[in-house]
C-alpha cells in the first residue's frame, strides 16, 4: 500500500509541475517576446585580430578587437560576420574574445527577415548551468532514490510559482507583502505534502512554516517601517523605477523578498522538528503530550544555532565585497550601520531567524498537539502506528 500511494504522490507531483509550468504563464498575461528587429544568437569566434583603438577613442578604449563570428545555432546557422569589440581594462565591462568562444550575440533582422548585423552581447554560460543542474538532479536520485525526484519535483515547482506566478503577479500591482505568504503557503504546501502525503507530520511543518514566515515578514515591515528603509538599496530597485512597468510598491516588494528568502530555512527547521516529533511517537506511543512537545522543543533549539547561522552567513557571503569597501575606506561602524544598504540586510538577516526561532515552539506545540490530543492508547493507535510507519 506504501508503494502505490508514494507512486501517486509522485505522479501528483508531476502533473502539479506540468499544470504550473503551463497554465501559470496566464496568470502575469503573455510574455515578452523578440520583436522581428532584433533577435537573440548564439556564435562562435572564428578568429580575432587585436587592433589600437582610434584616435577618437583614445584614453577611454585600449584595445580594439575585429572578430570573425559564426551562428551555431537557430534559423541564421552558418552564417559569418564580424563584429567590432572595445575593450577599456575595466574586468568587468571587458568581453575579451578569443578564437573558439561562444558568445551570445544581438543580431538586427531586415523587413524581409534577412539577419543584416550583429554586436557582441555577453558569453555564453547556460551549456556550464545545465551541466550543473544535470549534476544536482543525478546526485538527487542516486542518493535520494525516489525522495531524491520527489525533491527535484517539487524543486521544480517552487520555481516555476515564483517565477511564473509570484513576479507576474507583482507586475500586474498585486501587494507584495500578502501575495509572498500566499506563495509561501503554496509552496510549503506542495513540497511537504508531495514529499511526506497527507499526515499528522505534514500538517504540523506547514502550520510551523507559514506562522515563522508571518513573524518574519511582519517583524521586517515594523522593522523596516521604523527605520525608514527606502527599498532601493539594490541598484536592480533602482532601475524599477525607470522602466514601464506599472506601479510596483519597491518597499514592499523589499519585505516581500524577506519572506521568500526565509522560506527554506523555516521550512527545513518545522519539517526536521514535525519529523522528529513524529518518529518519537512512533518509538514511544505511551509517551505523553507534554514530553513529546519538550522532546521536539529540544531538538529544535538545538538546530537553531547552526540554521541561525545558515541565514546570517548566507547574507553577510553576499555582501563581503561592501564590507571589504567600508573597511578599506575605514569607515566608522556607526556610519556603516545607518546606511539604508546595511540596515535593510541586518533586518533581512535578523527577521528571518526570528522567523525560524519561532517557527521552533510552534512546531513543536502543533506536532504535539495533533498527536496527541484525544488519542487514546488503545489497538487504534496500534493501527495507526502501523499505518504511518
Amino acid at each position: 500500500m506504501g508503494k502505490h500511494l508514494s507512486k501517486v504522490r509522485l505522479l501528483v507531483g508531476f502533473f502539479l509541475l506540468a499544470a504550473i509550468l503551463f497554465a501559470l504563464p496566464a496568470a502575469g498575461g503573455a510574455a515578452p517576446e523578440e520583436t522581428d528587429a532584433a533577435i537573440r544568437l548564439r556564435g562562435r569566434v572564428l578568429s580575432v585580430d587585436n587592433l589600437e583603438p582610434a584616435d577618437e577613442f583614445a584614453g577611454f578604449v585600449t584595445m580594439e578587437q575585429v572578430a570573425k563570428v559564426e551562428i551555431t545555432a537557430g534559423k541564421y546557422k552558418g552564417e559569418v560576420f564580424t563584429l567590432l569589440n572595445y575593450l577599456t581594462d575595466h574586468p568587468y565591462f571587458d568581453i575579451v574574445l578569443t578564437p573558439g568562444d561562444r558568445v551570445l550575440l544581438r543580431g538586427e533582422v531586415d523587413a524581409e527577415g534577412k539577419l543584416r548585423t550583429v554586436e557582441l552581447e555577453d558569453r555564453i554560460r547556460d551549456t556550464y548551468l545545465y551541466w550543473l543542474a544535470g549534476l544536482f538532479l543525478v546526485l538527487l536520485v542516486l542518493i535520494g532514490r525516489r525522495k531524491g525526484l520527489i525533491t527535484f519535483v517539487t524543486l521544480g515547482i517552487t520555481v516555476a510559482c515564483v517565477f511564473w506566478l509570484l513576479l507576474p503577479l507583482l507586475l500586474r500591482g498585486w501587494s507584495p507583502i500578502p501575495l509572498a505568504v500566499l506563495v509561501s503557503a503554496v509552496v510549503t504546501f506542495i513540497t511537504l505534502v508531495a514529499l511526506n502525503g497527507l499526515q499528522r507530520k505534514t500538517f504540523a511543518a506547514l502550520i510551523g512554516t507559514v506562522g515563522g514566515v508571518l513573524v518574519a515578514g511582519l517583524l521586517a515591515y515594523f522593522a523596516g517601517t521604523a527605520a525608514r528603509l527606502t527599498g532601493f538599496s539594490s541598484e536592480e530597485a533602482q532601475m524599477l523605477q525607470f522602466i514601464e512597468l506599472g506601479h510596483i510598491d519597491v518597499r514592499g516588494l523589499l519585505f516581500a523578498g524577506i519572506i521568500i528568502g526565509a522560506l527554506g530555512a523555516v521550512m527545513d527547521v518545522a519539517m526536521s522538528i514535525s519529523s522528529a516529533a513524529h518518529e518519537i511517537y512512533l518509538n514511544s506511543p505511551g509517551i505523553s503530550m507534554r514530553r513529546l512537545i519538550q522532546s521536539a522543543l529540544n531538538i529544535g533549539t538545538d538546530m537553531m544555532g547552526t540554521m541561525a547561522n545558515t541565514l546570517i552567513l548566507a547574507y553577510a557571503g553576499a555582501s563581503l565585497p561592501l564590507m571589504l569597501l567600508f573597511l578599506g575606506t575605514d569607515t566608522p561602524l556607526f556610519s556603516i550601520i545607518n546606511r539604508d544598504l546595511i540596515a535593510t540586510e541586518v533586518i533581512r538577516a535578523l527577521a528571518g531567524s526570528i522567523g525560524m526561532i519561532a517557527a521552533v515552539p510552534l512546531t513543536a506545540v502543533t506536532s504535539g498537539f495533533l498527536r496527541l490530543a484525544g488519542a487514546k492508547k488503545s489497538p487504534k493507535v496500534q493501527q495507526e502506528i502501523q499505518k504511518e510507519g
